[in-house]
């Protein structure tokens, strides 16, 4: 008897469109045993992994880590956050969706792993691109529960019946996200089919930062050395602030700087929501959102940097017309044109692989070295309008620093090139010196409870492998 696939998993292959990747035609058959044999087929199954994970990225998840930075903070409902005492009712339901949606993106690539070998269509060389691909992604998705929520249930091909799965420790899920993202950088391509899909240089920059993030630092460096000596990417040149739209505007279908990003529908129009950011001229708040994240003129890290780095031209507006008279918003993610915000979302550029560089290599040296100093100027370069690769006059200089004030610069430069992406919170915990930065820009002290997410009730209820006494996080 044949196996159908699930009813959650067909709607994810129709609905799921990019702006350049449509499925022309729905396959005739969508039984397990038929479905995974012409490349039409197995791209609307893979297109299935993307769509619950651009939902997670298009709606709160962003939010949730940007009202814990040292820049932002929520209001509404996400200003608990910017206590730093863990998530109240209201943002742990938030987080549950969030754990919900990685968890279908990592069934469907699961699909993907266990049926594409059985395919008698497909060359050898195709299916391992076509598993490459979906291992890549639930590497990447793994690699976003294991930092928010620690140790997790580690659901592969090899368990899809189970229901019953015991709670994995961090070092184990990491392992799955090594082999995965190793086994992707062997298999997938040089150059994505349509923008927005995974290469191999995508899976060479994600399997950097897992490296970076657990203290791998020579590997870091080498692996991020990889992506910069493939001559396939290059920072987007600016001359004024808003030259910015050139790589983050709801316009773009891709840039030089791009390395993997989620694309969204700029005819559906239902992209990377803005929370604070304008949506159109003036700079106007999503309606229900607004309020969702914004800072002061007076915020540590907003008034200590330069006025001239475009960056901060670019990023922020004055309002009157949320929380007083020195609120700021951040308008990276702009769309002018649209009563809705059509931007992709930059999961990795080249910006991102430098800064990684500069900073893995100073630590794995000990010491800040020529070729850090040149990945860190590149983006610091950009950041004030001159060319990234030759020397300025804003060049930070080698014999300054040590290597204590050089990886603090870096992680500086770092905080100021990826505000609004939801990655400042990871990176935080990443160096261990969260409640330092939190102290001295916010004046708050973080509960331990706040590092991690709670476990959702409906895992704990229904997962019989689970202790509800063990199992849940620290405060929940």
């Amino acid at each position: 008897m044949k196996i159908s696939l699930s009813l959650s998993v067909i709607c994810a292959i129709f609905l799921c469109t990019s702006c350049e990747d449509l499925l022309v035609e729905a396959p005739k058959s969508i039984a397990v045993e038929t479905f995974y044999n012409t490349e039409a087929e197995v791209d609307g199954a893979v297109a299935a992994i993307y769509s619950p994970l651009k939902t997670v990225y298009g709606t709160e998840y962003i939010p949730l880590h940007e009202s814990s930075t040292d820049y932002h903070m929520g209001g509404g409902s996400y200003a608990p956050n910017s206590e730093f005492q863990g998530l109240n009712s209201t943002n742990i339901t938030r987080s549950g969706t969030k754990w919900d949606n990685f968890y279908l993106a990592v069934r469907n690539a699961n699909l993907v792993i266990q049926n594409v070998p059985k395919g008698v269509l497909l060359s050898d060389e195709l299916k391992n691109r076509y598993i490459a691909e979906a291992r890549y992604l639930r590497g990447l998705i793994y690699f976003q529960l294991v930092r928010n929520w620690g140790g997790v249930i580690l659901r592969t091909e090899e368990n899809m019946s189970a229901s019953d799965i015991p709670r994995s420790s961090v070092d184990e899920v990491y392992n799955l996200i090594f082999g995965d993202l190793q086994f992707a950088e062997q298999h997938l391509s040089d150059d994505a089919p349509v923008a927005g899909r995974a290469t191999k240089w995508a899976a060479k920059s994600v399997l950097a930062d897992v490296l970076f993030y657990t203290g791998n630092h020579e590997q870091a460096a080498a692996k991020a050395k990889e992506v910069m000596q493939s001559d396939k990417f290059n920072l987007v040149q600016v001359s004024v602030a808003d030259d910015f739209d050139k790589l983050f505007g709801p316009e773009i279908v891709t840039s030089p700087e791009e390395i993997f990003y989620l694309k969204y529908s700029h005819e559906q129009e239902w992209g990377y929501l803005p929370f604070t950011h304008a949506i159109s001229s003036p700079y106007l708040l999503r309606a229900g959102f607004g309020g969702a994240l914004y800072s002061e003129e007076q915020n540590y890290v907003y008034a200590n940097w330069d006025d001239d780095d475009l960056r901060k031209r670019f990023g922020w507006y004055k309002s009157v017309l949320a929380f007083g008279t020195n609120t700021i918003l951040n308008k990276k993610f702009s769309d002018p044109g649209s009563l809705q915000c059509r931007n992709d979302y930059p999961f990795y550029r080249y910006a991102d692989v430098l800064l990684l560089f500069a900073e893995a290599l100073c630590e794995s040296a000990g010491q800040p070295t020529t070729e850090a100093m040149e990945a860190l100027n590149r983006v610091h370069r950009r950041a004030y309008g001159y060319p990234s690769n030759q020397p300025s006059p804003v060049d930070f200089i080698l014999s300054d620093y040590d290597k204590a004030s050089f990886i603090e610069l870096v992680r500086k430069e770092r905080g100021y090139e990826t505000q609004s992406e939801g990655k400042r919170w990871l990176d935080l915990k990443r160096t261990g010196k969260a409640s330092e930065y939190i102290q001295v820009a916010r004046g708050k002290q973080i509960a331990e409870m706040h590092y991690l997410w709670p476990i959702p009730v409906s895992e704990m209820n229904y997962n019989r492998g689970l202790n509800p006494d063990t199992d849940q996080n620290p405060g929940y």
